[in-house]
């Protein structure tokens, strides 16, 4: 008799996970609500010492899942592992600290059988049960007033460059690339991975609808490490890929600088100095009020949001000092780029 023909799903859901079984759960659960269910699920354990078997175990009688086991190799190197073994016509990516609206698949699947793309991502945003902290974390990160737009807000600022939060990406396209780049650098491998995609004429879109709840458990002092990181690796990704470079890049260093010399000049002379500093404060107050009704959820967004621009701009400062003034090559990327042989 001849062999049945194994028929792949549609999507492959690429998860990497490192000590985080309590929010595996929650997306998993997430998953198993899902409308659309031609799709198979691929977890990699990162290294992990507190690992998601159970949870994955749990989910096996609903979803298919494969589920991996490396030695820490990062985010990006855990994501090329799973393409390696993942079997659908499209790879999406997520992040373990994502909930997925119940229709996520099936907005994602009517947009690519309506408009076919090789690559494509959505926004993110704070679903209604998070609390104060994870939604102004939320607003400083989605906010047109604090990163332009540039994360699948409606008003683009220039092509889009989907996030590994939310991406997905064609077999086909996959090809062209070989998969994420193999650098230990952290964050900013999914912008370098999309920059290559491009280079390569492979258009992307932003699904509008195909948003995240992105949940982000995580203090004030971690974000700011983490947008210092994005700052930082913002630096090298330009000096990688020159053509790459917009002037708005600037503009969280050119903050932190006018910020200091208008703070040094209220002390020195009138603290009339600082009224820009404060304008922009009440605007973003009043901008994340009324859009979370919380006034405490406001005076939070706007202490996130300097945080934000506060740490981005000192990453790429800093990178800058050490490329420019100390000649150090911290990622060996300036000479060898993100795909070295």
């Amino acid at each position: 008799m001849p062999t049945p023909e194994v028929i792949a799903p549609r999507f492959s859901i690429i998860i990497p996970v490192y000590n985080r079984p309590d929010e595996m759960r929650e997306l998993m659960a997430s998953l198993k609500q899902q409308t659309f269910n031609d799709f198979e699920v691929v977890v990699v354990e990162d290294g992990s010492t507190l690992t998601s078997e159970e949870v994955v175990e749990e989910s096996r009688d609903v979803l298919n899942i494969k589920y991996i086991v490396t030695e820490k190799v990062g985010p990006s190197n855990a994501r090329n592992r799973g393409i390696r073994e993942a079997e659908g016509a499209y790879y999406i990516f997520t992040d373990s600290d994502c909930i997925l609206p119940e229709d996520y698949l099936a907005q994602i699947d009517q947009s690519l059988r309506q408009d076919p793309v090789e690559v494509f991502g959505g926004p993110d945003r704070a679903a209604p049960g998070f609390n104060r902290r994870q939604k102004s974390i939320s607003y400083a990160m989605t906010s047109f007033l604090t990163t332009g737009g540039i994360r699948g807000g409606k008003k683009q600022v220039d092509r889009y460059y989907p996030r590994s939060f939310n991406m997905g990406i064609s077999r086909k396209a996959m090809q062209l690339v070989g998969g994420f780049p193999v650098t230990r650098m952290h964050p900013g491998e999914d912008m370098v991975f999309t920059i290559e995609l491009m280079r390569q004429g492979v258009t992307t879109r932003c699904i509008y609808d195909a948003y995240v709840f992105h949940k982000r458990r995580t203090t004030y002092r971690n974000f700011f490490r983490q947008v210092f990181g994005f700052g930082k690796t913002r630096y090298l990704i330009s000096g990688v890929y020159p053509d790459t470079f917009k002037f708005y890049y600037l503009f969280p260093a050119g903050a932190v600088i006018s910020g200091a010399v208008l703070l040094i000049f209220g002390m020195l002379f009138d603290w009339l100095f600082l009224t820009p500093v404060v304008l922009f404060a009440w605007v973003l107050i009043i901008d994340a009020s009324f859009r979370h009704r919380s006034l405490v959820t406001g005076l939070l967004s706007c202490w996130a949001a300097f945080i934000q621009i506060t740490g981005y701009g000192l990453g790429y400062l800093d990178s800058w000092c050490r490329v420019t003034l100390l000649q150090r090559d911290e990622y060996g990327v300036l000479a060898h780029g993100f795909y070295p042989d």
